[in-house]
């Protein structure tokens, strides 16, 4: 990723450039990044997924959202937007964002991955989400194929769950279990 014209910007001038822009971007570090358009299938797999988890939820404390919330990490400053967040209890925004539209305190995480920022969700962003207090489960989310990697929390660290074809995942951080046939549903065939 190439960040904006090499410029270093304040979280609040990223703000600033995010209120302004139709284009959403990541910030770390002082440097801002356009972030890649999606394909048909990632679109719909995160569909599906809304769709499943907001219908698992419903009678919970706990909110979906659409990869228009942006989310902050505190501890190392990442600003991004995951393609779907669930926040349980109340929604705890960043203090830094006066429009009060940064959350800081999701409790699970799902990225669907694209071949071209694969690496970068697989590496270094899920090493910056693992920093978030709050957050206790990461889905990654393959489109070629119907594989899930889940990451949870525990006591002694994070650990990996691979989920694969006909199976389901559950979600202890939400109390809920999705049906990989349903996430990766395709009504139109193809």
């Amino acid at each position: 990723m190439t960040g904006l014209a090499r410029q270093r910007y304040t979280f609040v001038d990223y703000l600033a450039l995010e209120a302004m822009s139709p284009v959403r971007h990541e910030y770390l570090n002082g440097q801002v990044w356009a972030m890649a358009g999606g394909t048909p299938d990632h679109a719909a797999i995160a569909a599906n997924l809304v769709g499943l988890l907001w219908g698992a939820l419903r009678n919970q404390p706990c909110r979906v959202f659409s990869s228009d919330l942006r989310v902050r990490v505190k501890e190392t400053g990442l600003a991004t937007y995951p393609d779907l967040t669930v926040v349980c209890g109340s929604l705890e925004t960043d203090p830094d964002d006066s429009g009060g539209n940064t959350a800081i305190n999701p409790t699970l995480v799902v990225e669907v991955l694209s071949p071209s920022t694969e690496n970068y969700d697989r590496g270094e962003k899920l090493a910056h989400y693992k920093r978030i207090p709050s957050l206790h489960e990461i889905l990654l989310v393959a489109q070629d194929e119907r594989l899930v990697e889940r990451w949870s929390k525990t006591a002694s660290g994070w650990t990996l769950e691979v989920v694969r074809g006909e199976a389901r995942v559950c979600l202890q951080s939400v109390e809920c279990t999705l049906d990989l046939a349903e996430v990766y549903r395709n009504p139109l065939g193809g």
